[in-house]
């Protein structure tokens, strides 16, 4: 992609309005999260320069480094991949947003950690929709209980759910898992929850993010499009 990263985005940027109109919804309801794992501080800054709402890392050790360096500017900077209990210290009270929350034990330990620090943590919980057993995150039915120990962690604000939904060409078979999160997402709203505020749907990526859109996704989180090839 020899694109410039503000022409990506301005691409992007269009995909995801004709999307958002589509679904019944208007281009701001849907933010842009750049993934921008291995990218460099001054591409990451170009990012934000050209319009992203917030950037993603996956990575503690790269994202404790790029923010020591300035990366992030101010902006909202999420934590998007696989957390090991012992980086939980390192996360908490640098992300604004840590979306990828896949079990009840990070929970509580995203909780105790808050509280030593006198804050409270944006998390969202992240689904296992597609059953895999090589990746981490909650299975739905388990859902239920994972927001009852979220509204008894006062140090913790759950505002929704991320999903990285199986990767298939058939466009009917993923489209099938981001109608199985909306649907999560819808039932859970309609519950009354302490500490418990279901703002965000974070599903879709680089290749998927037009049809997650779709279904109903209000965040994206796009690394390849946006950055180009690795």
């Amino acid at each position: 992609m020899n694109n410039s990263i503000a022409e990506n985005i301005k691409r992007i940027r269009a995909d995801m309005a004709e999307a958002a109109i589509k679904s019944g919804r208007a281009p701001g309801d849907i933010a842009l999260v750049a993934a921008s794992k291995t990218q460099p501080i001054e591409k990451i800054r170009q990012a934000l320069a050209s319009g992203v709402d917030a950037v993603g890392e996956n990575r503690v050790q790269e994202m404790c480094e790029k923010e020591a360096g300035g990366a992030y500017l101010g902006a909202p900077l999420h934590f998007i991949g696989h957390i090991q209990t012992n980086k939980v210290s390192r996360i908490v009270g640098l992300c604004d947003l840590i979306e990828s929350v896949g079990s009840a034990s990070l929970l509580e330990l995203i909780g105790k950690k808050a509280a030593s620090l006198g804050i409270v943590q944006n998390v969202l919980i992240e689904i296992n929709v597609g059953r895999e057993p090589q990746k981490s995150g909650v299975l739905p039915e388990q859902l239920g209980a994972i927001l009852e120990l979220a509204s008894q962690i006062k140090a913790i604000k759950l505002l929704g759910l991320m999903a990285i939904p199986p990767v298939y060409s058939n466009f009917d078979k993923n489209s099938n898992y981001f109608d199985i999160m909306f649907k999560l997402f819808i039932d859970i709203s309609r519950k009354k929850y302490d500490n418990v505020s279901m703002q965000f749907l974070s599903m879709g990526m680089s290749d998927s993010y037009v049809e997650a859109i779709l279904a109903g996704s209000n965040m994206v989180r796009i690394g390849v499009a946006v950055f180009g090839s690795r």
